[in-house]
């Protein structure tokens, strides 16, 4: 009986082991469910942002920067196909520029022909709360009104894409 137990325990131990490793594997420290961590940045029009000021909103992190290929790839599926369609229906987009002066972050807007905002995050700090700091970035999060994370992406996959735009939708109509 208690071999039995024994390895009952273990197997669950090591069950659970494999999936936080999974959850980890793509480098964030937060996960869905988590409260978002709260944070107060600078915008690229010189406007402050802090997040716990946009309760009662859906908010979409986009942690980026200029040298970063896949986020140049990502920006303008963003801008017209999340941004364009949802900014007046209560959804709030922030480009969150990792470690890069307001001279380059401006280019970078320009060149990837985006109107949401980007923010400065100096040392990486914002993206730090979200993230291991030697983690790669091309990453959203999706916070519901309430402040919750409801999605996690790594990467630009379409599908992954498609299934985040869904959930915005979702959340919006809410």
């Amino acid at each position: 009986m208690l071999t039995r137990l024994t390895v009952i325990f273990l197997s669950v131990f090591m069950l659970a082991a494999c999936v936080s490793k999974k959850e980890d594997s793509r480098g964030y420290i937060v996960k869905v469910g988590d409260e978002a961590p709260d944070f107060t940045a600078k915008l690229d029009n010189g406007e402050v942002f802090k997040l716990s000021d946009q309760k009662g909103k859906v908010v979409m992190l986009q942690f980026t920067a200029s040298w970063c290929g896949v986020c140049r790839k990502e920006m303008p599926f963003i801008e017209s196909e999340i941004w364009q369609l949802h900014k007046d229906k209560g959804l709030v987009v922030v480009g969150i520029d990792r470690d890069e002066p307001l001279e380059t972050l401006q280019k970078f807007s320009q060149q990837t022909g985006i109107s949401y905002p980007l923010a400065l995050d100096p040392g990486a700090d914002i993206f730090g709360l979200y993230a291991k700091k030697e983690a790669g970035i091309t990453r959203n999060v999706i916070i519901d009104k309430t402040g919750k994370i409801i999605y996690l992406t790594r990467l630009f996959n379409r599908e992954e894409f498609d299934a985040m735009k869904a959930k915005i939708a979702t959340l919006l109509e809410e």
